[in-house]
């Protein structure tokens, strides 16, 4: 009976690798040139993650500050004297809301702008560090 060769999964990558010796490449190099790609890929996720998280909680406080503001708005139009000043008094309300959704947009895409720039900024260093790399190992020979 011949035996199977173990799966993908179980396999040591590391070691397959080292064993894989090819002349004039460090493979040790490679491997940790990878890795590190990989802690990076795993940073800007994490970081891009945060972000996520982030604008979902404000998001919720804007919702929760919204409904606030909803009830405090209808009592109010409850308490207008003359349908003159309910008017006037709608078309302030009106006005406060629009602006307040204007900040309240605004707030949210510098979140995402600020999150989409640190996670590329972790991806970025890397690539420049991997050139870096291909660089150094190339003038060694």
């Amino acid at each position: 009976m011949a035996s199977k060769a173990p799966p993908m999964w179980d396999m040591d990558v590391t070691k397959m690798m080292s064993d894989f010796k090819v002349p004039g490449v460090d493979m040790d190099a490679v491997l940790q040139s990878q890795r590190r790609n990989i802690e990076a890929l795993t940073a800007a996720n994490q970081l891009a993650m945060e972000g996520v998280q982030a604008v979902a909680r404000r998001q919720m406080e804007i919702l929760r500050q919204t409904m606030e503001e909803t009830a405090s708005t209808v009592q109010g139009m409850m308490s207008a004297g003359t349908p003159e000043e309910g008017v006037v008094k709608q078309a302030d309300l009106v006005k406060s809301a629009f602006e307040q959704a204007l900040i309240n947009m605004k707030e949210m895409a510098e979140m995402i702008a600020k999150s989409n720039y640190d996670a590329a900024d972790v991806i970025s260093k890397r690539i420049s560090a991997n050139l870096d790399e291909i660089k150094a190992a190339a003038s060694k020979k």
